[in-house]
């Protein structure tokens, strides 16, 4: 049974130790509630309360951390475009630091970035954010990367052109997040996955797959809880579910079914119920939208295989959130939701019916209102900003005034400010008489006394190793609420081949001395292993990868022992490759080719590569069918760069996102012709880059020239080789063959 709201710290603290603070987008309580009492209440843009701007778009809610502000946004255009974290002085707007992340091999367009948050840890001071193309960062308190995961490469994030990616959010000593990979083995189908990984070092602690395959992306930033002893988390899926997860071990506990497509928001609690909302087509109904208030205290479903499901709704109303986020208001008996039509509705808490319906705007998309004892504060898309006092009976609109840009992001409230994002600029407001606010206390969290132990977990839970290279495994006794009792000695580690398993390979990786090892010799290879610590057991996965040494795949001696024997599956270590690509034969030759049975799958990209390579040649044949009129798109990942031959535009192409850099030269691709391509990136040490290719058909001579050479200014310094293809409307195959892949000779 759902009991108590949990702060975000690594164990119980009450939320009062928050006071002042706003370290997560929806407040210390992750519900939407400030606790201020002292607040500005002129929100004019040349109201003498506004404290200062400052001209950057965004569409995330700042973090206030004592007398500092942590923004996330962007600045820049084209090539330069950089999603921005930046540290400022809350009175005074001055800024102490700037960190920028550039986006790379993704799918966003129209400048969609910044869709997410900051988190901050109030332990540690460290914030965390999330790209929007995924690449998940520790940024410590003087603005230095403590350390990252490509999530994409690593672990096969998809990107999608929204750009959205919600927050990551900290859990004692975990920080999660999640989103629809494609990874390798059983984790290579799409799915909303969540990860969590040590917040110190960025070590893979688990990965939970709850939900169904999906279709869509969400962004609903999990909200956390303790149930029973256990910490629990919550959040809508991107296969249209409300999912509940063991925040410490990743177990899948429940999901419950809400839409046809992603569910956005972020749900909120109170007492036994769980509301959240959502704008897509309902399960039962053609309807758009709805708010259901789940009864957590109702039995599971545990009769279908998978995850058990949860279905018992306490009550269900008719209307349509996007992502933008309920409130509970419990001294109303309320539970506050603004709608796509630009209402803010009153629903009754225990039952569902409407109490009162106010409209403010044409609109809504994605900012939440945050809650202020009896003052609810409400942007709204248009960029219009409203106050709105609650009582007894209703509510009434204190104020509302015009702010330049969209306001797509929830306000923050902390020590008598009010902050309000737009795609224009950062608008924070003080009251005259606010306190000021002292310098960033860190809060030591107290742990609970462990149980006896019941399980063992062995980190990391997922690793990629180059030839020779070694990590140490950690072995951890938990309790039975997930509470790590203590670390204990390893006593076996052997390889482990899952029954289910399509593909039956194990790594090229022992144990030896302590350690896991690649051997020297590994190629791209994959498995499990099986790790025996004080009794009990607990598996692990990981991949070696040739780390930018010589590496050649030709596809000779595959055996094609799937369907109708005329195929078998990719390299179980390539990510994203599962389902997309598979081994077959064209004129009696062995050749990679890309499916054609799921639309889902028209673009592939696939990552073979270690995710912090550099310096490396990678080349291959590639051949598109076709006929004059359609044909596909073949190429390479080199180090963040996509080179690729487009049949139908007949150019070669060179780009990173497609939006912010790219070149082209034209290039007469034929159907039924297998090219050569090489490719190269090779750094300079100012930072820029020499990025070129050559193409040439396979039975001629190489050219000495290069097709295209470009500098990047700012040259991308690592990244993962891998293949692409894409094939419109799934009309034409993509074939490649004889992948090479070498450190680059110095000149």
């Amino acid at each position: 049974m759902y009991r108590n709201y949990i702060p975000l710290l690594a164990w119980t603290i009450s939320s009062s130790a928050f006071a002042g603070d706003w370290l997560h987008w929806r407040g210390p309580g992750q519900d939407g509630h400030a606790h201020e009492t002292t607040l500005p209440s002129d929100f004019r843009p040349d109201s003498p309360e506004l404290a200062w701007t400052w001209e950057v778009p965004g569409r995330s809610t700042p973090a206030v951390h004592g007398n500092v502000v942590y923004t996330w946004g962007y600045e820049g255009t084209g090539n330069d475009l950089r999603e921005v974290l930046t540290k400022r002085e809350l009175l005074t707007g001055e800024e102490r630091w700037s960190v920028g992340f550039r986006d790379y091999i993704s799918d966003i367009i129209y400048d969609r970035y910044s869709i997410g948050a900051p988190a901050v840890d109030p332990a540690t001071g460290h914030v965390f954010v999330q790209t929007a193309n995924g690449r998940l960062a520790t940024v410590t308190p003087d603005g230095q990367i403590l350390w990252e995961v490509d999530m994409m490469s690593q672990l096969g994030r998809l990107t999608f052109p929204n750009g959205r990616t919600g927050m990551p959010v900290i859990a004692g000593d975990l920080v999660i997040v999640h989103g629809i990979t494609a990874n390798w083995g059983s984790n290579g189908p799409a799915r909303d996955r969540f990860y969590a990984f040590d917040k110190a070092d960025g070590t893979l602690v688990w990965t939970s797959t709850p939900g169904i395959g999906p279709r869509d992306s969400s962004w609903s930033t999990p909200v956390l809880a303790d149930v029973g002893g256990r910490r629990v988390l919550y959040a809508g899926t991107g296969c249209g579910n409300i999912v509940a997860i063991d925040a410490r071990t990743g177990e899948a506990l429940w999901r419950a079914r809400m839409s046809e497509g992603g569910v956005n928001v972020t749900v909120a609690l109170h007492d036994n119920l769980l509301y959240a909302s959502h704008a897509k087509e309902n399960l039962d109904s053609s309807r758009i939208g709805r708010m259901v208030a789940w009864d957590l205290d109702a039995p599971l479903d545990t009769t279908q295989p998978g995850t058990p499901l949860r279905t018992a709704e306490a009550w269900r109303a008719d209307l349509a959130a996007f992502s933008t986020s309920p409130v509970v208001a419990p001294a109303f008996g309320v539970v506050l939701q603004t709608t796509m039509t630009g209402e803010l509705v009153a629903l009754d808490l225990a039952s569902g019916a409407e109490r009162w319906r106010l409209k403010l705007g044409p609109d809504q998309l994605h900012a939440s209102p945050t809650l202020n004892n009896h003052h609810l504060y409400v942007p709204l898309r248009d960029g219009s900003f409203h106050v709105v006092n609650l009582t007894s009976s209703g509510a009434e609109v204190v104020s509302s005034t015009q702010l330049e840009g969209q306001a797509l992001a929830a306000p923050a409230i902390a020590h008598g400010h009010v902050l309000v994002q737009t795609t224009a600029k950062l608008y924070v407001f003080r009251a005259p008489d606010a306190p000021v606010p002292s310098a960033p206390k860190l809060l030591a969290a107290q742990a609970p006394s462990p149980g006896d132990p019941v399980s063992l977990r062995v980190t990391p839970d997922e690793f990629v190793l180059t030839p020779g290279e070694a990590i140490d495994l950690t072995a951890t006794l938990l309790d039975a609420n997930g509470h790590e009792v203590r670390d204990v000695p390893i006593e076996a580690v052997e390889h482990w081949i899952p029954p289910t398993a399509k593909v039956k390979t194990t790594a090229e990786a022992y144990w030896n001395n302590g350690k896991l090892v690649a051997s020297h010799d590994a190629g791209p290879t994959a498995g499990a292993f099986k790790i025996t610590a004080a009794g009990m057991t607990d598996t692990i996965r990981g991949r070696t990868v040739a780390g930018g040494r010589m590496f050649w795949e030709d596809f000779h001696g595959a055996r094609l022992d799937q369907g109708d024997k005329t195929w078998t599956w990719p390299p179980l270590a390539w990510i994203g490759a599962r389902f997309k690509w598979q081994i077959t034969t064209r004129e009696g030759e062995a050749v990679l080719a890309k499916t054609l049975d799921r639309m889902l799958f028209q673009r592939s990209t696939v990552f073979f590569g270690h995710p912090y390579d550099s310096g490396y040649t990678l080349a291959a044949d590639m051949l598109t069918d076709g006929n004059r009129r359609s044909r596909s798109d073949m190429g390479l990942v080199n180090q963040r760069y996509l080179f690729a031959l487009k049949g139908n535009q007949r150019v070669l192409e060179v780009s990173s996102n497609y939006e912010r850099l790219t070149h082209q030269v034209p290039f007469p691709v034929e159907p039924g012709v297998w090219y050569r391509m090489e490719t190269q990136v090779v750094l300079q040490p100012d930072g820029s880059g020499t990025v070129r290719a050559r193409v040439w058909p396979r039975d001629e001579s190489k050219p000495e020239a290069w097709t295209i050479e470009f500098i990047d200014p700012q040259a991308h310094p690592v990244g993962a080789a891998g293949l692409y293809g894409f094939s419109p409307q799934n009309l034409h195959a993509v074939y490649l063959d004889n992948i090479a892949m070498q450190k680059t000779e110095a000149p």
